[in-house]
């Protein structure tokens, strides 16, 4: 599977979106950026889609429902709980930054990610 890679400009917008709270960080991933909380992601780039993590369902098939919203991830294995946000609002930064508030503040209740062991080569 090949691994689309975002444009300096999408780095640049996903970097300006994403809010600077506590537990917060924005870090490297399979060539993209993730957006992570307590070691969480919540929004990421897959290419030049920003997606967001939404547990709650109604708040997924409501992101769903607008135009040009869709899977996250590769088309032939998207992300579970995962929605990519239209394209178009890339000229809407406050409908993305609204979507990644939210995606921030679901996935911010959830227990911090445990890091694993590493193993020993």
């Amino acid at each position: 599977m090949q691994i689309p890679r975002p444009s300096q400009e999408t780095q640049e917008l996903f970097r300006a979106l994403v809010p600077d709270a506590p537990g917060v960080q924005v870090k490297p991933m399979f060539a993209n950026l993730g957006a992570f909380v307590n070691g969480n992601m919540f929004a990421g780039l897959f290419g030049d889609a920003i997606g967001v993590r939404l547990p709650d369902e109604g708040s997924r098939e409501r992101l769903l429902a607008e135009d040009g919203a869709g899977p996250y991830g590769p088309a032939e294995r998207p992300m579970g709980g995962y929605v990519s946000l239209p394209e178009a609002w890339k000229d809407e930064p406050d409908r993305l930054r609204e979507w990644i508030g939210v995606a921030l503040e679901q996935v911010g209740r959830m227990p911090p990610k445990e890091k694993k062991p590493r193993k020993r080569g």
